[in-house]
């Protein structure tokens, strides 16, 4: 059965989710388990793909745009570009592909900006329609 992670965050800055997914991609890397992370767009994806290199200088996060001739643990796509794994789906869009419920593991971080909220209010209905466990971890406080 797949689970459904919510990072809460205090920021009211866009970028704290693409600068906090990074810290998520360590945790994830440590467990072992390869991630995919899913853009709203090409651009985003190229953005985070460089956030990721420059993240932490005593950090390695390996990566790739799906697409590339390039294989990483850490994937990065966009519209319907998906990897073979279906382990930990990381949505940085803001809608969420219907393919993800099949994930094991799916990860949302959440930022207090009305057009995020509104997205991840949606997506966290979706996951309780669907019989997903859904964990909230309110980093506010």
């Amino acid at each position: 059965m797949s689970e459904a992670d919510f990072y809460v965050l205090p920021a009211s800055d866009p970028e704290a989710r693409s600068l906090f997914l990074c810290r998520l991609c360590e945790k994830v890397m440590g467990a072992g388990k390869p991630l995919h992370i899913h853009c709203g767009s090409e651009e985003e994806a190229r953005h985070l793909d460089q956030l990721l290199w420059e993240h932490k200088p005593e950090a390695f996060l390996p990566h790739t745009l799906i697409g590339s001739e390039s294989t990483a643990p850490i994937t990065l796509g966009w519209d319907d570009q998906r990897p073979e794994h279906q382990q930990v789906f990381v949505n940085m869009a803001l809608d969420l592909p219907e393919d993800a419920l099949k994930y094991a593991r799916i990860l949302e971080v959440v930022v207090q900006v009305p057009d995020v909220l509104q997205a991840t209010r949606k997506n966290y209905r979706l996951y309780q329609d669907n019989n997903i466990t859904v964990r909230m971890n309110d980093m506010r406080r």
